[in-house]
C-alpha cells in the first residue's frame, strides 16, 4: 500500500534535491527512500525506477530552467535579450546544478510524460525567438542555437569543474563572451553551402 500523500512528483522533488546536493549519478533509490522515510518499495507505486525518476527530474529541471529564462527575457529583445537569457541558464546551472545536469544528459524519458511537460517544448520557442530577433533563418537558426548552447554550457560546466585557474574573473569573461556572440548575431557570416537550382534534385 502506498504511503499517504506520496505522489510522483514528491518523490521526483526530493531525487532532483538529492541531485542538486550530491550530483545526478550519485542518487539511488534508496536514497530517495530514506529522504522521504520511506521504503524503497514503496517509491515503485510512482516511478517506475532510477532511470524514469532521472527522466522526471530532467523534465522538471527543463521547466523551471524555462520559466526562469523567460521571465529573465520578458520584453527584452537583442542584447538586453541575449544577457537575460544567458544570466539565467548560468544562475540556474549555479543554483541546482544536480538538475541542471539532468538537462544536459542524454536520458530515456517516458514519451507520454515528455508529450505533457512544457519546459522542452517553452525551451525551443524561446531561443529561437530570441534568436529571429537577430534576423537568424533557416539553416543559421539551428547552427546558432547551437553555438549558444556550446558556449553556455561550456563556461558553465568549466566553471562548476574549477576550470577557470587564471587570475582573471570568470565573470569578466562571461561577460565578454557575451558581448563577442551578440557582435556574431548582428553580423552572421553568409552560408557557404551550394545553392541549389531549380532542377537538382
Amino acid at each position: 500500500m502506498a504511503r499517504a500523500g506520496l505522489t510522483a512528483e514528491r518523490v521526483t522533488i526530493a531525487g532532483a534535491e538529492l541531485a542538486d546536493e550530491v550530483g545526478l549519478e550519485q542518487v539511488t533509490m534508496s536514497q530517495v527512500a530514506r529522504r522521504l522515510g520511506v521504503k524503497d518499495a514503496s517509491l515503485y507505486t510512482h516511478v517506475r525506477g532510477l532511470e524514469d525518476l532521472r527522466g522526471r527530474i530532467a523534465l522538471l529541471a527543463a521547466d523551471e530552467k524555462t520559466i526562469g529564462i523567460a521571465e529573465a527575457t520578458a520584453g527584452r529583445a537583442g542584447r538586453d535579450a541575449l544577457i537575460a537569457f544567458a544570466g539565467a541558464w548560468r544562475q540556474y546551472a549555479h543554483t541546482h546544478p544536480g538538475r541542471y545536469t539532468a538537462t544536459q544528459t542524454p536520458i530515456r524519458i517516458d514519451p507520454e510524460l515528455a508529450a505533457e511537460a512544457p519546459g522542452p517544448r517553452r525551451a525551443v520557442q524561446l531561443t529561437y525567438g530570441m534568436l529571429r530577433g537577430y534576423g537568424l533563418a533557416e539553416p543559421d537558426l539551428t547552427d546558432a542555437v547551437r553555438l549558444l548552447r556550446s558556449t553556455f554550457h561550456g563556461f558553465v560546466a568549466l566553471e562548476a569543474a574549477g576550470g577557470f585557474t587564471h587570475g582573471r574573473s570568470p565573470q569578466r569573461s562571461w561577460d565578454r563572451s557575451l558581448d563577442a556572440l551578440h557582435t556574431l548575431l548582428e553580423h552572421w557570416p553568409p552560408s557557404r553551402e551550394p545553392t541549389s537550382r531549380e532542377g537538382d534534385s
